[in-house]
């Protein structure tokens, strides 16, 4: 089978074309084009073929990694959206929870009351009333209210609609039926209900998911079906898959119903991308490290499985979020990200980038502000003339002229200007790797730093170093990682339903538990059958979502497959507390436990993407391409040193090599520090062993 991955980023898009039966790779980075990314997408595909030798009606499916959604997000930039919920809670997008984001400012934003998602005059409210525990009506829907609502928001110009009412994850009928109303007064809007984005309690968190779903919806829908017709229109008869959050990818179909699935979408295929890169070389505990042209992100993989994140954590923009997640952290630190002196005259890196356009003053774009790029060109690290392979030379003179005015109003030299913007960066993203081990209990010592993305090989070393990390894992083809996890990942979905199932009654639980995931478990294979996949190809796991009454948040706990009886609701609730432990350090024995949410995922497999193919290389002096004058800091200070520069696909297997040293291929350059030292290795892998960091 062959399939084709893109990856949508902010600088660059990134395409890998694989033939699952040979393990055949080809690659391929094309700029991207931020005022409509299906332009690059749709170019990449067609120039990747001819690279590959391929017939463009001979690709069988085409995975997608998309920024349209996260980007709607980030810069507010989505649908005029309506609101339909119960009388009298009008108001829930705007009150949120006493949660702040900062507990004791005066004067911090607040998002979802400084930029709401649905405007106050755009939020109606009708009557009718379900309670809880069964979802009882107490007041039965006000249809003609619903009626009126509609043709109301119609009027006032919106594109989309969010229906919202209180207890909905209980019985949807309400809201099923006001969305048959909405759309018969306004057929062509996007409506979309609470149900059926996030049917789960905390209703504050729930109404933002479907409210963020409206947002976004009508951009998403426009963009999938604009590329799916620009594929068929280019003789490309592949599927589209897009990629999900919770780390698979789903029909496009799929996609333009729940759009919100996509947030973080490129994000979540690099950690699986990553994850794929260190099981070639036989390692299970895993930081995936992907660094772009405006963000890096990084990821937990433990014992080749990465984490979900918690309802807790997962937000985006400062919006809370209720879908199945990867647990991804993301910092504005990138290549493009710019240096400058603050307004109190401190020396900074990032948030602010340059982006694709006009992108580092080295890419000939018209950039004027001195970015990490620019630093890496200043201190020797990147060849002018052999950038993506040779496709695109940079401009070292324009690269020193930024870092120069940069350097005048710091006081420095150029060199300690370009060493200064490289160690803030660092710095910054080894703080952000702590606040996902150190801070988590883990050590990471204990684990692998996985570089991958355009940058992170050429930062990977100093970063590890900060962190005491021992070894970096440079992937096959690690600027496109993300487009390899894109390939290397199934279909997936997810369903969840709120239970309250208390151990005080472990048989009853036992009994509501086997029923309700039976359920959603038989609702997900129909929904594989229909996009074709046969029972045998299918998988399912059960989990829930536990706590001892009276918390505020769960852990998650697996659930085995078959009916439950007593004893397996006892090990559930056994497995809890020694999570509690690990997570909080104590346990409440003695305390009643309550399953809130059960869930269940399904995967439909996709054709296993093996090992690629990997050049055997020659001899070290053939992979020598000369020598670059190139700055480190060692204990003496800045230190200019004549460093060798290897092209990666001629590197000899199972040799070791000594730092410093650059290797270069297209999709990236790789770094090694003088106190480093390099292994290619038979899974196509560099593994560098990281020395200290002077």
């Amino acid at each position: 089978m062959r399939l084709i991955g893109v990856d949508v980023g902010g600088t660059f898009t990134d395409l890998v074309c694989v033939e699952t039966r040979t393990g055949a790779l080809t690659i391929h980075k094309v700029p991207t084009t931020p005022h409509d990314p299906s332009e690059a997408v749709l170019n990449g595909i067609l120039e990747l073929c001819e690279l590959a030798g391929v017939a463009r009606e001979s690709v069988d499916r085409v995975l997608h990694g998309t920024t349209t959604a996260t980007n709607a997000i980030l810069e507010h930039d989505g649908a005029l959206t309506g609101l339909i919920t119960n009388e009298g809670f009008r108001d829930i997008l705007h009150i949120g929870r006493h949660q702040r984001p900062q507990h004791y400012s005066i004067r911090q934003e607040v998002p979802w009351q400084d930029r709401p998602l649905v405007k106050r005059r755009h939020r109606k409210v009708v009557a009718g009333r379900l309670a809880p525990p069964e979802g009882r009506v107490l007041v039965p829907l006000d249809e003609a209210g619903v009626r009126r609502a509609a043709r109301e928001l119609r009027a006032e110009g919106v594109e989309a609609i969010a229906i919202c009412f209180l207890f909905s994850y209980l019985d949807p009928a309400h809201e099923r039926r006001a969305r048959e109303i909405v759309l018969e007064e306004y057929p062509e809007v996007f409506v979309t209900t609470s149900a059926e984005v996030s049917p789960q309690f905390r209703e504050f968190e729930r109404f933002t998911t479907t409210a963020m779903n409206a947002f976004i919806g009508p951009k998403v829908r426009r963009y999938v079906s604009r590329l799916e017709e620009r594929l068929a229109e280019n003789g490309l008869k592949a599927d589209l898959h897009i990629m999900g959050s919770n780390g698979g990818v789903a029909t496009a179909r799929m996609v333009s119903a729940l759009p919100v699935m996509t947030l973080l979408s490129g994000p979540a295929a690099g950690i699986i991308g990553g994850a794929w890169a260190g099981a070639l070389s036989g390692r299970d505990s895993l930081i995936t490290f992907d660094v772009g042209g405006t963000s890096a992100d990084i990821g937990i993989v433990r014992d080749g499985a990465f984490a979900e994140a918690s309802a807790r954590d997962t937000s985006i923009a400062g919006f809370p979020l209720m879908v199945p997640m990867i647990d991804i952290h993301t910092i504005g630190a990138g290549g493009g990200s710019i240096a400058h002196v603050d307004a109190g005259g401190a020396f900074r890196v990032g948030p602010r980038s340059a982006g694709a356009v006009p992108g580092p003053a080295a890419y000939r774009r018209g950039g004027t502000k001195p970015t990490v790029t620019d630093a890496n060109v200043v201190l020797g690290r990147l060849d002018a003339g052999n950038f993506l392979g040779g496709a695109m030379s940079l401009d070292v003179a324009a690269a020193e002229r930024v870092i120069d005015g940069l350097a005048a109003e710091l006081g420095l030299s150029r060199l300690e200007t370009a060493e200064g913007i490289l160690t803030l960066v660092n710095a910054n993203m080894a703080n952000l790797v702590r606040s996902r081990t150190v801070q988590k209990g883990l050590d990471p010592r204990n684990f692998a730093l996985v570089a991958f993305g355009g940058g992170g090989p050429l930062q990977a070393v100093d970063v590890a170093a900060m962190l005491g990390i021992p070894e970096v894992i440079v992937p096959p083809a690690p600027g496109i990682t993300s487009a390899m996890g894109l390939v290397a990942t199934d279909m997936k979905y997810d369903l969840v339903r709120t239970a309250f199932l208390s151990s005080l009654d472990a048989e009853g639980a036992a009994a509501r538990a086997t029923a309700t995931l039976d359920a959603m478990q038989a609702e997900l294979a129909a929904r594989l059958a229909a996009d074709g996949f046969a029972e045998a190809d299918t998988g399912f796991e059960r989990s829930g979502d536990v706590r001892y009454v009276g918390q505020g948040y769960e852990l998650r706990v697996a659930i085995p497959a078959g009916p439950l009886d007593t004893a397996a609701m006892d090990a559930l609730f056994e497995a809890f507390t020694g999570l509690h432990h690990a997570e909080y350090g104590r346990i409440n024995p003695g305390n009643p436990i309550e399953i809130v949410n059960l869930r269940v995922s399904a995967a439909g497999r996709m054709p296993v993407l093996g090992r690629p193919a990997v050049e055997q290389g020659g001899s070290l002096k053939a992979a020598l391409l000369g020598h670059r004058p190139c700055t480190f800091r060692t204990g003496a200070g800045l230190e200019t040193v004549d460093t060798p520069v290897y092209l990666r696909g001629s590197l000899p297997l199972g040799e070791r090599i000594a730092g410093p040293a650059i290797i270069v291929q297209k999709d990236t350059t790789s770094l090694l520090r003088p106190q480093d030292s390099m292994v290619a290795d038979q899974g196509g892998n560099l593994l560098i062993q990281v020395g200290g960091k002077d």
